[in-house]
């Protein structure tokens, strides 16, 4: 989904005030209405707008994978755009935290030895939309039992500062109070240590966790 000021825009090109998007992302995220029928306080004439032209999701469920406590919950997704497969993992823990980790890419030039997504080769970045699209996902499914979504890790396919730009505007469209509402320190990006991201990360005005993946205690053997 795209985030407030893309929404506006379109909005506003289609002949309808901006206010109507934080309607749109009310009904969204507060009342978890997926049919754009459903959202009787926008105007028809808005509603077959949103049903041609804005959908709802970037990306569609192709296999669903559940552990048997229910735990955990893996999603293989298929991207509208050009059918390239990603994956996304719902984690719920005992102590009442509904994590979600996400792809940043489809697949990963980095290569790190333990990671099997490295085997398949970089296709191309996630836009910032089919990474965020990845939360909504959970968060319309946990509307069934009553849960939100807290946190948010950057730990699935793909080197997030490599796509550095995308990311960034996901975690934005993440925080934001009209959309996802997920607190900046409840989300961290994972890097396998690319300078130039941390450094970058380090001059924005998000509080977001850090985690670093080195795989070996020494250079020698990272090098390897």
């Amino acid at each position: 989904m795209k985030d407030y000021a893309e929404l506006t825009e379109v909005f506003e090109r289609a002949g309808h005030p901006p206010f109507r998007a934080s309607q749109f992302l009310h009904d969204v995220f507060k009342r978890g209405v997926q049919d754009y029928g459903e959202m009787k306080n926008l105007p028809t004439s808005l509603r077959d707008f949103l049903k041609e032209k804005v959908p709802l999701l970037s990306i569609e469920e192709k296999h669903v994978s559940v552990v048997p406590d229910g735990s955990v919950k893996k999603v293989l997704f298929r991207c509208k755009k050009d059918g390239k497969k990603i994956e996304a993992v719902l984690m719920r823990f005992k102590d009442s935290r509904r994590t979600v980790c996400v792809s940043s890419q489809v697949g990963c030039n980095v290569g790190c030895s333990f990671c099997a997504t490295g085997k398949m080769g970089f296709k191309r970045n996630l836009t910032y939309e089919e990474i965020a699209d990845q939360v909504l996902y959970f968060v319309l499914d946990l509307k069934d039992y009553q849960e939100e979504i807290t946190n948010v890790v950057f730990m699935g396919m793909g080197e997030p500062f490599n796509n550095y730009e995308q990311v960034m505007k996901a975690v934005r469209h993440l925080n934001d109070a009209r959309a996802f509402n997920i607190g900046a320190r409840n989300i961290t990006l994972s890097t396998s240590g690319i300078i130039p991201g941390i450094l970058s990360l380090i001059g924005e005005d998000l509080q977001v966790g850090l985690a670093v993946s080195l795989h070996a205690p020494v250079q020698e053997l990272r090098e390897e």
